[in-house]
């Protein structure tokens, strides 16, 4: 006969007479904070549904992925240490041997650790030899430790930021509100930032520019914006090719500027602002770690409000997330030194000897994971937003 238990059980032992109430006052380990209480629906954390096989939160979106590696392993310990806990309680009434797992959950709680849920089916068997199957259900936390402080290099928010944004003809229609966005937040503001355009024809319009430039527009706006503002020069290099490789236009880029200028690789939909340049400033670290910013991407506003009018409140608040989602699947966004890309470059260049085709289907993300040996800061930016 299947008989259900409940039990609650921890991963770290604790005194219950350290509390006042004694035995009652204690709910948590000393040390452990209470489960994260959302204030809002968007602020709760979800549930991850895993069996001993599988996983049904998939990195790539998929309903269903193979639970391998650091996930397996983790899981496998998670249902060790629960059936040895539960020997350890219910010694010498019953012995648990077999284990299957019915149902598995966990999340990630950022002010504690990662909780798990399983629903376990165990064999038991009593003093006398007797052998039952019980079913049991396991709450766990395995909490956060070892937190320290490391010791990190000296960075100041005075650093020049040079603002690298590659144009093809296809984006030129969108330049004019990068423009205007770099002008109000940057220049109107006396930032310490500069801008670099990097105009990338393919063969065709580069045969055809002497009649008639794609980039006509583009650059009659950066005439306007030097006559505007006379001590602002806004350069740019006009590039020849078929694949607008990101590695192969930073390599023209690199050679024309210092090896300590700190690039700021952007898009025509990026919108420069004071907080984000400051934070390009504070995360990139010659020598020790290049950033790599998740922007928050906004929702089509037709869809998000509907008959209701947008709020002209911040573009991002604890209520924004319904208009929008951090966008981790995109790496166009970057802020490194030209000293590390450099010294990345040279690696993957004496690896893969130029292959071209190679270098054409890798971006400056993947150069910094594979070859820098610099730490690569991947992180949600509120401070950029990308409008739809």
């Amino acid at each position: 006969m299947l008989q259900l238990h409940y039990l609650r059980m921890y991963m770290l032992e604790f005194t219950f007479e350290l509390t006042p109430e004694g035995k009652a006052g204690a709910t948590w380990p000393i040390g452990i904070n209470p489960p994260f209480r959302p204030k809002t629906r968007f602020e709760v954390i979800n549930w991850e549904y895993f069996t001993e096989e599988h996983i049904y939160s998939c990195a790539d979106s998929s309903p269903k992925c193979e639970l391998r590696g650091a996930d397996r392993a983790d899981v496998n310990s998670v249902l060790e240490t629960a059936v040895g806990r539960l020997n350890e309680r219910y010694q010498p009434q019953l012995r648990f041997r077999k284990r299957r797992l019915l149902n598995g959950y966990r999340r990630f709680d950022p002010t504690r650790g990662m909780e798990y849920v399983l629903d376990l089916a165990l064999e038991a068997f009593t003093q006398k030899g007797h052998s039952q199957v019980i079913a049991k259900r396991v709450s766990l936390l395995k909490p956060l430790s070892a937190v320290e402080i490391i010791p990190m290099p000296y960075v100041t928010e005075a650093t020049r930021v040079q603002v690298i944004l590659p144009v093809t003809a296809h984006d030129q229609d969108f330049v004019g509100n990068f423009l205007d966005m770099y002008v109000m937040n940057a220049l109107d503001t006396h930032d310490n930032a500069l801008l670099t355009f990097l105009f990338v024809y393919d063969p065709f319009d580069a045969q055809r520019v002497s009649q008639t430039d794609v980039f006509a527009g583009v650059k009659a706006m950066i005439g306007e914006v030097e006559k505007r503002y006379g001590d602002v020069k806004i350069p740019w290099i006009s590039v020849k090719t078929e694949v607008p490789s990101q590695v192969k236009l930073m390599d023209i880029i690199s050679k024309k500027h210092p090896v300590d200028t700190l690039f700021l690789l952007a898009s025509v939909w990026t919108e420069v602002n004071a907080d984000f340049l400051n934070r390009c400033r504070m995360n990139a670290i010659s020598n020790w770690q290049v950033f790599f910013p998740i922007h928050f991407q906004e929702y089509s506003p037709s869809l998000v409000y509907r008959d209701q009018q947008p709020s002209a409140a911040s573009s991002f608040a604890s209520e924004a997330l319904r208009d929008g989602h951090f966008d981790r699947h995109v790496f166009e966004e970057a802020c490194f030194y030209n000293a590390d890309y450099m010294a990345a470059r040279t690696k993957m260049a004496a690896d893969i000897l130029d292959n071209d085709e190679l270098l054409e289907s890798m971006d400056v993300y993947e150069i910094f994971v594979r070859y820098s040996g610099l730490h690569v800061f991947r992180a949600v930016e509120p401070a950029l937003v990308q409008k739809y």
